[in-house]
């Protein structure tokens, strides 16, 4: 009768004939059980690939946890700046960036001269789209190639940039295998491979890298508990699935069922204009006074940040390749997709109702951040509203925000930069239309009621404003229709 030996990795069996022969079985080290131990006194080096808006708060709370933290990025310009403790993410304080750098747990390299030192690595690099909405994962890619040049044993490496299932074991496990096999290392015994997908609010003050319940799958049962174990170290809750499939799939969900609420009321809210008299802000305040069974989600001018006007078209692209159209998720993407288009449409007619030309009108724009109280420009509404206009030849435009100093619009004549003004009394006086993008709360906006001519309101900014309501034309609230203007 046969007995059976499990190794201490968990992966091999040995069978044999008899107890003697067990004597000849080799003892593997536990290579896992080391990294444990690295993590568990601090030990452990901590490496993170890409120092935006997910990585860099991320490297800055394992130093500040007593982590020695290598931060990789191939802008010069980023690695400078943070070496001498200049931040530039909003999310992460400037005395905690400062502090680390200053007591050497945090430094940051524009090569990968340090690779070799590292013992467990995030991938926090963008994953954008091509110009026909396929998933660009070229920056995980280059990754993985700068780990495998310096994959040794005992190394975890956690994916956490958003992206669509199967990128960890399809993309990044067979580059980072080849290196292995090279070294006769395996996966879950040497080496180990996770998920953990970012879930970075930029602005929020009440969830941040420490304080928000994450989620990690790995390739093997060992790669899950180093990876939910390392980031326990700054996380208190963390939710293990049983592969980064799930993990990545999960995190789709997330973004996608943002996106598809928020085109709903989108939707709803052009019909409350067409229709006329019917304000949506009114109607989903009044539906969220149900206490179960309803969550309120607002219209706005498009959708901003990386994720939400990305991840339906990652879902997309791969249920193609399984010959699965997700018709619903991605009706939902272009109807948000069309709300510039629904904007610069109102702003061309309002100024139809002014004494002045087309090409003359004097357009000021307030808040080109994707979100309030940010200065997170990315994909962000306003930017396609400032395009659109310029291609209807509406060029006399200017913008105020308090957090984004200056930006690249793209116009007629290619991109060009336009600066923020201060807004003033005679600068709203001096423009023909006032349009609200951002309702950052910073913005005077009983100011901006009092002295510009003409408002359009895309957020519902001016809620609490009770003079000068002719002036001030709501999306959604049943004001944007052509017979009302």
């Amino acid at each position: 009768m046969n007995t059976f030996l499990i190794a201490s990795n968990g992966s091999e069996v040995v069978s044999t004939d008899d107890a003697a022969s067990l004597s000849f079985v080799p003892t593997l080290p536990d290579i896992a059980g080391e990294l444990k131990s690295k993590l568990l006194t601090k030990e452990a080096v901590i490496g993170v690939i890409g120092l935006g808006y997910v990585g860099l708060p991320l490297g800055v709370e394992f130093a500040k946890r007593g982590f020695r933290t290598i931060g990789f990025d191939v802008s010069t310009e980023r690695v400078l700046r943070l070496n001498l403790g200049h931040n530039y993410i909003q999310d992460v304080a400037d005395e905690d960036l400062k502090h680390v750098v200053e007591n050497g747990s945090f430094k940051a390299e524009d090569d990968f001269a340090s690779g070799s030192e590292v013992d467990v690595f995030f991938i926090c690099v963008p994953t954008p789209v091509t110009e026909h909405k396929d998933p660009d994962a070229s920056y995980i890619e280059a990754a993985a190639h700068q780990i495998a040049g310096s994959l040794r044993p005992g190394q975890l490496i956690v994916l956490k940039s958003t992206t669509y299932p199967d990128t960890t074991e399809g993309l990044v496990q067979p580059i980072l295998d080849a290196a292995a096999a090279e070294q006769g290392m395996q996966l879950g015994r040497d080496y180990f491979l996770a998920f953990s997908p970012e879930r970075i609010d930029p602005g929020n003050q009440q969830f941040t890298t420490s304080n928000t319940p994450v989620v990690v799958g790995g390739v093997t049962r060992a790669c899950t508990e180093l990876a939910s174990l390392t980031l326990k170290q700054i996380v208190e809750h963390v939710h293990e699935v049983s592969s980064p499939k799930v993990a990545e799939m999960e995190k789709l969900l997330e973004n996608i069922f943002r996106s598809v609420n928020i085109a709903l009321v989108n939707e709803l809210a052009r019909l409350c204009d067409r229709m006329g008299g019917i304000s949506i802000w009114e109607v989903v305040e009044a539906a969220a006074t149900k206490p179960f069974g309803f969550m309120p989600f607002f219209p706005g001018p498009g959708l901003g940040g990386h994720c939400i006007p990305i991840d339906p078209y990652y879902l997309s692209w791969l249920a193609r390749r399984y010959d699965f159209e997700t018709s619903f998720i991605t009706l939902a993407a272009r109807t948000n997709e069309e709300m510039p288009y629904y904007v610069v449409d109102a702003i061309t007619r309002a100024i139809a109702t002014q004494p002045v030309r087309l090409s003359d009108a004097r357009v000021l724009i307030l808040g080109v951040a994707f979100k309030k109280d940010v200065d997170d420009v990315r994909h962000s509404p306003a930017l396609k509203v400032l395009e659109l206009l310029h291609q209807r030849g509406i060029t006399n435009l200017s913008y105020s925000d308090p957090y984004v100093p200056f930006v690249d619009v793209e116009a007629s004549q290619g991109s060009m930069q336009m600066r923020s003004i201060p807004l003033t009394n005679e600068a709203l006086q001096e423009h023909d239309i006032v349009v609200i993008l951002t309702d950052h709360s910073a913005f005077p906006y009983a100011q901006v009621a009092e002295h510009a001519k003409l408002i359009i309101d895309t957020r519902n900014a001016m809620k609490h404003i009770p003079h000068d309501r002719h002036k001030i034309m709501l999306l959604g609230g049943g004001q944007f229709n052509e017979s009302q203007l």
